[in-house]
């Protein structure tokens, strides 16, 4: 099967090192298609920069040629996810809630670490409105920008495991999430430090996608996820894609 893996924001480094991740975290026989938008911040730490992925995400989505099976979008809870879910019909997954599932099925609480403060409200408002808030001891931010975590991953391992540690600690996390794409690969170091489970969310999408693709399922186009109805849409980059046609 092919899965294509959306980096949300247009640094080619953090392409790369989701990229890696996701081809080890897959099966044999399942092949990693890795992209990343043409347009938008090269790290997203704030609601706009999310937002403007959302679009940049969904252009690049459509102008994939390649035959795909599923859909990881590797941000933590960026915005968008829903619109894909719109515009395909394969199974679409985002690394955020895929790491909370994955975590509650091998601890009773799990913490997420993530880069700056200001991201931890939207993680938490991202939990909630996927109905996975309640066994989520805490979400910590390890002071570190995603541009910081992207330039040297390695060096962001202290701060990360320091939270973590605190999550365990004080918060009572059994398991922890790794809160940011750019922390991927981490996961096997913090596990060996803190001797706790550490879900990386790449590799928790690629495995969960391949069990939907396994199981025959997609997107259910009933209602929710139904296909936009065709509108005029002025001046955006999706109406050079925009026929609705899905996958």
């Amino acid at each position: 099967m092919n899965i294509l893996v959306v980096n949300p924001n247009t640094s080619a480094s953090m392409t790369r090192t989701i990229e890696q991740t996701a081809a080890r975290a897959a099966s044999p026989g399942t092949r990693i298609i890795a992209v990343q938008p043409a347009y938008g911040a090269d790290a997203i730490d704030s609601a706009m920069e999310s937002y403007l992925s959302a679009v940049a995400v969904m252009d690049r989505v459509l102008s994939v040629a390649e035959p795909y099976d599923a859909v990881v979008m590797a941000g933590f809870g960026e915005h968008g996810r829903e619109g894909v879910q719109e515009i395909v019909d394969v199974p679409v997954l985002d690394i955020a809630e895929s790491s909370a599932h994955v975590a509650q099925m091998i601890g009773r609480t799990y913490s997420v670490v993530t880069t700056l403060q200001r991201s931890v409200g939207a993680i938490e408002d991202r939990l909630r409105l996927a109905g996975l808030a309640d066994r989520c001891a805490s979400v910590r931010a390890c002071g570190l920008s995603t541009s910081e975590v992207d330039d040297d991953p390695a060096g962001a391992m202290e701060a990360i495991v320091a939270e973590a540690e605190i999550a365990v600690r004080s918060d009572h996390a059994e398991v922890i999430c790794l809160g940011c794409g750019g922390m991927a690969g981490l996961d096997e170091a913090i596990t060996t430090r803190l001797g706790v489970p550490v879900v990386d969310g790449v590799a928790a999408g690629v495995r969960l996608a391949e069990a939907l693709v396994g199981l025959g399922l997609r997107t259910s186009k009933v209602c929710t996820y139904a296909p936009p109805e065709p509108k005029t849409i002025t001046a955006w980059p999706l109406s050079r894609h925009l026929d609705l046609e899905t996958r």
